[in-house]
């Protein structure tokens, strides 16, 4: 009997109260098709009611794949744990899921994403749950806000654990009743390939913790073919685990994207093809980043000003001596930018996002250069949450998972919030500070406990376009400066805190504001100029 079904059929699999697992990472992977049929149904029918759904990265974005949104309906929707939310400009009207948390009508949770994969992976063992010192003092922690979003979330998922004489976070694993994946070729039987897929997810997981509990597995793809025609190694899902296919030919490879073969790996793109970063402020920020990096470093990599870094690097004629490792499987290659973001071409490698997780979770890679919105007093960083415009963010995603024991974490972004800035004569010039200081006495949400790093000896650098600060036991200090700026007008008296200042003061090579390139070399960084003042 075919295993093949309408989207409106799979979508009538699902009954009121039940939970629900989707593999996407935004618009990557998304079964948008199937979301967009229970969505339809409810809107019909009025069922399925009072469901949970579990999104591991997260599902569907703000520049046309709906994702989440399809189920974000008062009445369908009564639980959600996300590893990350659509995201996008403050300018653009609120995903429903957005007004939804906002107004209380959805429990919703912000779960790091390689603890909701673990919880997945849990379950399909029939195991309780998982025991991490993952999110310890952060917003993940119950003595903080425990993963939840808002007063909806009142049901506590995560408590304190003592452990062989040691503190863990304990998340009970939840079962789904349902997981809903996507791959790109389904046989007959339902062996599943991912060949147009950018990575592989955690399909396999999702899938696992369904079959293994009695649910149903519905696996969107974009065709069928025969049975026997697909090669045993390619197959990343097996038959057994599928139980229905739902066809979409037009599924979207990611979000803006029909289909990009660089980005499945099919084919290389010639290094000239990448454009590199237009000289700005951003990319000031970005060439001092990647001043931290040195040859042959496994460095994870996240939205935002970082995301140039390897465009810095090719620029300067040092690709290849860093390989670039993002949560959504990629290894090696050109991590891309802008919606693509999450893909990479060129990639060496493609791990299933689990694994890459459980990679990042022990602290295995050698960097990580990541975004904040705030810093405070500890030198803890927000980076998941901002009330005044909660969908700016998407919430952590696997923020607090590679965290949590990375050797070395390098954040960059603007010292203040609407500083009108420009570039002149190899320095920085402030025309109009901004009115929004984002070094503060105590972030809104905790990403990332400088404590911690501090009691664990992490590695912890922040670089803006006026300074360099290194977390130390004592606090914040600021280490180097960028020239143009008065370190008493233009840094001490702009943050909310107190904040140490090196004896030895350094000040950032004007090359770096200047539009040539500015002779990095990785074997040993670039040289510093001399002491301030």
């Amino acid at each position: 009997m075919s295993k093949v079904v309408s989207a409106a059929h799979a979508a009538s699999l699902i009954k009121d109260g039940m939970v629900v697992s989707v593999s996407s990472s935004s618009g990557l992977g998304c079964p948008d098709a199937v979301l967009a049929a229970i969505g339809e149904r409810f809107d019909t029918q009025g069922h399925p009611k009072a469901i949970t759904t579990l999104h591991p990265i997260a599902a569907g974005d703000m520049y046309g794949i709906k994702g989440i949104d399809h189920l974000a309906k008062p009445g369908l929707l009564k639980r959600t744990l996300c590893g990350s939310y659509p995201s996008g400009p403050s300018s653009a009207e609120p995903p429903q899921i957005w007004k939804m948390i906002g107004d209380n009508s959805v429990a919703a949770y912000n779960v790091p994403s390689g603890i909701l994969f673990d919880m997945h992976r849990e379950a399909a063992a029939k195991r309780p749950g998982v025991l991490t010192k993952v999110g310890l003092d952060t917003f993940a922690d119950p003595r903080h806000q425990g993963c939840a979003m808002n007063a909806a979330a009142s049901e506590p998922i995560v408590s304190v654990q003592q452990f062989d004489g040691e503190e863990w976070l304990y998340f009970r694993a939840i079962v789904p009743n349902i997981s809903i994946i996507r791959a790109t070729t389904a046989d007959e039987r339902g062996n599943l390939t991912y060949e147009h897929e950018g990575a592989y997810l955690g399909g396999l997981e999702q899938a696992l913790a369904a079959r293994n509990n009695g649910g149903i597995v519905i696996a969107q793809v974009k065709r069928v073919v025969e049975n026997g025609t697909l090669k045993p190694h390619d197959v990343r899902v097996p038959a057994v685990l599928v139980d229905h296919i739902v066809v979409a030919p037009d599924q979207l490879q990611t979000t803006q994207t029909p289909y990009d073969p660089a980005i499945s790996g099919e084919i290389f793109r010639p290094l000239s093809s990448f454009r590199t970063p237009e000289m700005n402020v951003q990319k000031v920020i970005a060439r001092r980043v990647a001043m931290e990096l040195r040859d042959g470093m496994a460095v994870n990599i996240g939205f935002g000003i970082s995301a140039n870094v390897p465009r810095i690097l090719l620029e300067e004629g040092q690709h290849g001596k860093v390989t670039w490792v993002i949560e959504q499987g990629a290894v090696g290659g050109v991590p891309l930018l802008d919606f693509k973001f999450g893909c990479a071409s060129n990639a060496e490698a493609i791990m299933p996002s689990p694994h890459q997780f459980i990679y990042f979770q022990a602290g295995g890679f050698d960097a990580s250069l990541l975004s904040f919105l705030q810093i405070d007093r500890h030198g803890s960083v927000n980076v998941s949450k901002l009330s005044a415009r909660p969908h700016v963010t998407a919430g952590a995603g696997g923020f607090v998972d590679i965290t949590s024991r990375a050797k070395k974490i390098v954040f960059s972004g603007f010292f203040n919030a609407g500083a009108k800035l420009s570039l002149a004569d190899g320095a920085i010039r402030i025309d109009q500070e901004g009115k929004v200081k984002k070094v503060v006495e105590e972030v809104e949400h905790i990403s990332f406990s400088g404590k911690r790093a501090v009691a664990q000896g992490q590695d912890i650098t922040y670089v803006t376009e006026r300074c360099v600060m290194k977390l130390t036991p004592d606090g914040l200090m600021v280490t180097e400066l960028a020239p143009g700026i008065d370190l008493e007008r233009d840094v001490l008296a702009q943050a909310e805190i107190p904040l140490g200042v090196a004896n030895d003061l350094k000040v950032t090579p004007a090359s770096l504001y200047q539009d040539r390139p500015i002779g990095l070399s990785l074997n040993g960084g670039a040289s510093l100029g001399g002491t301030h003042g």
